[in-house]
Order: structure tokens, then sequence, then C-alpha cells
């Protein structure tokens, strides 16, 4: 009976084995607290799954990424404080948080500023070096790109004509000024909201309208409060992968090269899943009764000279002048 007992037991300590992920059977000596808003489902969520099984496969479960998804370790601005005080090691941040430390970035953000990703990517892969040197100076490293996608304006009213933005209360992030001067330019009504406060606030009629890519606003369930959706895309939405410059040097130089293979990977991944999820968003949100509308010939032209206007008022609050002119240059160069 005894030699029974010890061979079942020996098959359930083989199961366990087998079954059990490694990152659950003991800590990684480097264990990475990786947090984003991204609900868990999500395609940054699962991408970053797949990220965090390449760096223990990798490593032979050396090294692993703790995940802390859907807002659990709080907004962008409570995550880069606890990134700070050592909490956090690291996220996955929007355009906004990331501005946070380097407001140059937000120049990939500019209303009206890319008609394509071709351009996005040209621009993304030029600027990276300098933004990556600005990060480290602020105690960050820049792992890889990601993205939002295009973001287009969604609201109750049909919007095709500047004057039908006069007046529309509309959602801006709190605490973002690039949204703040484009809203005043447009002489719209910006009520700055945190992220989960923005479905209540559409519910309750707080706001007629919002900015979002179509993929966003699906996730979200945004869409589910509007009606029409101008398909002329406002701005592009951008997003990285970062990590505190301190956790990156304590880890081997070896580990530190298949951290940064890892997510060069899944980074690209990640972008292009983004981009197709949009493209299939546009057709749900169609699919569920929102109505396409387009800007008019006259205002595409008067939206983008403000848009321009909007550029150059940022020059010296968020980017250099030399930085929004090296951007025009890369611009013109792929629209030849």
């Amino acid at each position: 009976m005894k030699q029974h007992r010890l061979y079942g037991l020996a098959l359930v300590v083989i199961f366990l084995a087998l079954v059990v992920p490694q990152h659950l059977r003991a800590e990684a000596t480097y264990s990475i607290k990786f947090a984003v808003l991204a609900p868990e489902g999500s395609t940054w969520t699962n991408v970053l799954h797949n990220l965090d099984k390449d760096l223990q496969q990798k490593t032979n479960g050396e090294m692993a990424l703790n995940i802390y998804a859907g807002g659990v370790s709080g907004d962008e601005k409570d995550v880069l404080r606890k990134i700070r005080i050592g909490q956090l090691n690291g996220g996955g941040f929007t355009g906004i948080g990331l501005g946070e430390i380097v407001s140059a970035v937000r120049i990939m953000e500019l209303p009206l500023l890319f008609n394509t990703y071709a351009e996005v990517d040209r621009v993304a892969a030029a600027i990276r070096p300098d933004l990556e040197h600005a990060f480290e100076a602020k105690g960050f490293k820049l792992l890889g790109w990601a993205e939002a996608g295009f973001a287009s304006f969604m609201s109750k009213r049909p919007v095709t004509k500047r004057a039908d933005l006069s007046g529309v209360k509309a959602w801006a992030w709190d605490g973002d000024p690039l949204v703040k001067e484009l809203y005043s330019a447009l002489n719209m009504v910006p009520v700055y909201l945190a992220l989960p406060d923005v479905m209540v606030s559409l519910q309750t009629g707080m706001i007629d309208a919002f900015y979002n890519s179509p993929l966003g606003a699906v996730a979200l369930q945004w869409f589910t409060k509007v009606k029409y959706v101008t398909q002329d895309p406002l701005a592009y939405a951008s997003g990285a992968l970062i990590i505190s410059k301190k956790t990156f040097d304590s880890l081997p130089a070896t580990y530190q090269k298949i951290l940064q293979d890892s997510v060069n990977a899944r980074s690209k991944e990640l972008i292009e899943l983004t981009r197709k999820e949009n493209d299939e968003a546009v057709a749900a949100l169609q699919l569920n009764g929102l109505e396409l509308v387009s800007l008019t010939p006259e205002a595409k032209t008067e939206l983008a000279t403000i848009s321009r206007q909007v550029h150059q008022s940022m020059v010296g609050k968020l980017y250099s002048q030399e930085l929004l002119d090296k951007v025009y240059a890369l611009l013109g160069e792929v629209r030849k």
C-alpha cells in the first residue's frame, strides 16, 4: 500500500511539473513588474503574455514579466510614480503617459500630421534615437513602440465642417496641453476626464463627443453612446513599452539583449495586430449602427491650416523647432 502511495505521489509531482507554468513554480531571479491600462484579453495583454513566455524560455525561467493589467495599478500618472519609487519596473503607455516623461514624444500625436502608417513608421524610426536619449536622461529605457492607431472624432451629432465643432462638449484627457490647444482653436468645450470617467459622462450628457481609435472605442464600449464617426483621422495615437533604466541596468548584459530583442519582435507584432484590428473595428462600428461621415473639402483645408498653427504653438512647450522641422522634412521625403 505504501508503495502505491509513493507511486501516486510521484505521478502528481510529474503532472504538476508538466502543466504548471514556470513563473508559478518559482519566483524568477529577474521579475519585471509591468503595468498597462489595457484589460486582460486585449491585444496588448495577449502580446505581453507572449513576451513573458519568450523571456522565460530564453532565460530558462530566470527572467519573467509580471503583468498588472486593466488599470489595477492606477492611471498612467500613478504607474509612473510607482516606477519611480520602485513598486513597479515598467509599463505600456499611451502618448499621454510618455509625454509626462519626455514631452517631445507628443510630436507623434500632432493633429493632422500623418496621412498614412508609412509616414508614421518613417518618422518613428528616424526620431527614435533622439527620444531614447531623452528617456534615458529621465531614468527610463524606451524598449519599443506601440500604438492605438489613428484616432477619429466620434459624436452624437454629425461633424463634417468646422462650424459643427463649435460649442461641442468633448472629452479631453486630463492635463493634455496638446488637445487643450486644438480644442481652443476650434472653439470646442474641453471636458477633462480620466479614462474610466468617459463612459458615465457620455451617458449623462456631460460630454457629446470623444476622439479615439475605432479599436479603442469598441474595446471601451464608448461607441454605444454616440451615433456618428468622422472618418477623417484627427491624429495618430502613439504608445510605447518602457522600463526604468535602473531595472534595465540591473540585468546581466545577455539578458538586456534578450529583453530588447524580444520586445522589438513583439512590438512589431503588436503594431501589426493593432492596425488589422482597427480596420475590423470600423466594420464593427457600422454593423452596430454608427454612421460614417466625412469632412467637406473646405473643412479639410481649414482644419489643416488650424492644425499647422497648433503645431507651431507647441514649439518650446512640448518639443523644439529643430525636431518639428525634422519631422516635416521626413514627411516631405515620404510624400515624394
